[in-house]
């Protein structure tokens, strides 16, 4: 990929040299001089806020809104980075320009609208290649960084924890180590007799500097990965059941975990406050206590780096018994985002794990100034609650809808244990509900109610799934 040309644009737009423009511009990478191994510094200047324009296109299959929706979620992308979005543009495509994405003349009026209005940065809403990032950079003599780019650096400044820090810099590097061409391509090469020969670029030094530090980041995630393993392991063993909260950024995740269980969480109105996966312990009405989990937020386009290095975070969602699904209920596209998380979940394998769909914020009034729209939703959305976690309405409907999604997923079973396997009669009494033993000479007859795990592990020893009360003498095989 980084080995893309830009064929044809020295003969349309000149040799691309930095002129006086160029040099008294004032943007993050407006020298093209950033350290690739730097990930404390970002992708945007926090020196000062910068100026963004901000371009879009409409491609065939979609319309001006989508694509309007899709600026707008990126405005607060910027905003959120440390930046001020002053001016957008778009432009109709039936497919995209493979040199700089959008048309000649469309780069044109970008230039022009950047020099108007003294912009130091300009953010693509859909993903740069290498080389289209690097002719545009030349064209418009200033940064071009595209939505990933920009969600990697939001990450970078809310990234607390080792493994969140060493997640978000192994992402940042992925994503710059096709790009090193970018920068001032200088040689090594010695200048005595003896020395002379073709030396060593420093792309080539720092390609090999990325790539070793890459490396160690990926074995340290390894390490981490394991010791999540064997904490899952221990979690697995014991009686309680894990809930992970999902959903988009900013849908209210982390107020409904302290509405839920009262700990004391980081709540902040704005995008991707939670990086870190926090895990808190609640009681359901039955008594029955469970683990919940508050996650990452997911958004649209979340970059592939992104998702490869958080895996090992959101592997809390792919061993949970039960998702559940916050969405803003007075959201601009409720569905939309669902459709986002949905999306992710399949990524990263979880999508086969059930899920209960909360609408939040029911005490907002949505977009058409319409009140109580989460409950709309909601009647709308067969299974699916309406809350405030906020305003604390409509928690216990929330809990008592945990608590039948989790009863759910158990099965009655009825399971022959030879005596020579007390161990699994054991596991039957500690892991399920044992409702019967009889006694035979080759062993124990037992019914149980088991949750899928524990019935995977006992199958040899099932005999049949109960259809019906436990405590009753019909069954179906």
């Amino acid at each position: 990929m980084g080995e893309e040309t830009d064929t044809g644009l020295d003969e349309q737009w000149g040799s691309g040299e930095p002129d006086a423009v160029e040099d008294s511009h004032r943007g993050a990478l407006g020298d093209f001089g950033r350290d690739a191994m730097d990930s404390e510094a970002g992708f945007l200047d926090r020196s000062f806020r910068e100026r963004i324009v901000l371009v879009g296109v409409t491609k065939d299959g979609h319309d001006a809104a989508d694509t309007e929706a899709s600026m707008d979620e990126l405005a607060l992308l910027v905003d959120t980075a440390g930046a001020d979005a002053v001016d957008r543009i778009t432009q109709r495509r039936s497919r995209l320009d493979p040199a700089t994405l959008v048309g000649k003349g469309k780069v044109q009026e970008i230039l022009e609208a950047c020099l108007a209005i003294d912009a130091d940065t300009v953010v693509f809403d859909d993903e740069l290649s290498p080389a289209q990032q690097f002719n545009l950079e030349r064209i418009l003599k200033r940064t071009a960084l595209d939505r990933t780019a920009v969600i990697l650096d939001i990450f970078a400044q809310h990234a607390t924890s080792a493994e969140g820090k060493a997640q978000v810099e192994l992402a940042q590097l992925r994503y710059n180590l096709p790009r090193l061409r970018g920068k001032k391509d200088y040689s090594q090469q010695g200048g005595g007799i003896g020395t002379r020969g073709p030396g060593e670029t420093q792309l080539e030094v720092d390609r090999r500097r990325l790539v070793r530090r890459m490396h160690k980041l990926e074995r340290d995630l390894v390490g981490i990965s394991a010791r999540r393993s064997n904490q899952r392991k221990a979690q697995h063993r014991s009686p309680f059941k894990s809930v992970s909260i999902v959903g988009y950024t900013n849908a209210g995740k982390s107020t409904l975990l302290k509405a839920l269980t009262g700990a004391e969480v980081k709540i902040e109105d704005r995008l991707f406050a939670t990086l870190d996966p926090t895990t808190r312990k609640t009681q359901l009405p039955g008594g029955e206590q469970i683990l919940l989990t508050d996650t990452v937020g997911f958004v649209r386009k979340l970059p592939h780096q992104l998702v490869e290095a958080f895996k090992s975070t959101l592997e809390v969602v792919n061993d949970a018994d039960l998702i559940v699904h916050v969405v803003d209920g007075a959201g601009v596209d409720p569905y939309g985002q669902m459709d986002a998380v949905s999306e992710v979940l399949r990524e990263i394998g979880a999508d086969e794990v059930p899920v209960l769909v909360v609408f939040n914020k029911s005490d907002l009034a949505g977009p058409d100034g319409e009140v109580g729209v989460a409950e709309r939703f909601a009647r709308q959305n067969p299974g699916s609650v309406a809350v405030s976690a906020a305003a604390g309405l409509g928690l216990d409907e929330l809990r008592l809808a945990i608590t039948d999604a989790l009863h759910a997923l158990s099965r009655n079973y009825e399971l022959f244990i030879p005596w020579a396997r007390g161990d699994m009669l054991a596991a039957a009494h500690r892991e399920g509900d044992v409702y019967t033993e009889q006694t035979e000479a080759d062993g124990m007859r037992v019914r149980a109610r088991l949750e899928p795990a524990s019935a995977k592990r006992m199958r040899e020893f099932i005999k049949f799934e109960i259809e019906v009360d436990p405590r009753a003498a019909t069954t179906t095989e």
